[in-house]
């Protein structure tokens, strides 16, 4: 399915982002503001949780018409087991209810769901429901909406460490084999490109965990926005930013 050129320019920053230039390949989006963002309206942290499902649909449906490749969002970590028992619950039941009404769209717009995690740990509806996806657009090969869903970066590496390991110890590697790319090989993204831009909402500066290894050249967008009020507007400003970003991984400049 053909991208059409698009152009836009902010209002209220005069930045402008253009689909002839640079559009990042790899989005990583960190979503976060969903409790702030219910709790500034008296409501159950429940409620953001699910107003943050409106817009993982509508950032989707943004990015995949910008002619983005691959789009990562942080969903649920390893450490979110933390939280209250009603929420993680209600959080555990979100990716059947989006998926259930989303899933037509998803496959009649060519978007190929994967997701990065320990899916074996995930309650049996949640992971019937996330199979589910996955079976059914595997053979799209439009966007890819990657769900970091029980996802650490920190045991993701520990465990590909460890398969490397494995692998020296049986003959199928040699220590001098082990490279950057070797491990990048073993970990859960091996057959994605590194995300190009990470954008997290919130106000929040940190990484909370995420893609530790794949971030290394990443360029960071932040904004003071919550999750669930992050539009298309705000998008396409954090890939204006991106477009005049130089890259130089490492280099000169």
């Amino acid at each position: 399915m053909g991208h059409k050129p698009w152009f836009w320019q902010s209002k209220q920053t005069g930045q402008t982002a253009n689909s002839e230039e640079n559009v990042p390949e790899h989005i990583a989006i960190i979503m976060d503001g969903n409790g702030r963002w219910a709790k500034k309206r008296a409501l159950p942290r429940i409620a953001g949780h699910n107003e943050g499902m409106k817009t993982v649909r509508k950032i989707t449906r943004s990015a995949n018409r910008m002619g983005v490749k691959v789009l990562t969002l942080y969903a649920f970590s390893t450490e979110n087991w933390k939280r209250p028992k009603v929420e993680v619950d209600f959080l555990m039941k979100l990716p059947e209810e989006f998926l259930s009404t989303f899933l037509p769209e998803l496959i009649e717009e060519n978007v190929r769901v994967e997701m990065i995690g320990d899916i074996e740990k995930l309650p049996v509806h949640t992971k019937r429901a996330v199979q589910n996806a996955m079976d059914r657009t595997a053979g799209n090969d439009g966007l890819i909406l990657n769900f970091a869903l029980n996802y650490g970066s920190r045991s993701e590496i520990v465990n590909a460490v460890q398969a490397i390991m494995n692998d020296i110890q049986s003959g199928v590697l040699e220590k001098s084999d082990v490279t950057d790319e070797t491990i990048s090989q073993y970990l859960m993204t091996s057959h994605l490109p590194e995300p190009d831009l990470l954008i997290r909402t919130s106000g929040e500066h940190r990484l909370s965990n995420f893609m530790l290894w794949q971030l290394a050249y990443t360029e960071f967008f932040f904004t003071d926005v919550l999750w669930p009020d992050f539009s298309e507007e705000d998008l396409l400003e954090a890939v204006a930013v991106f477009q005049k970003r130089s890259r130089r991984f490492g280099g000169l400049s």
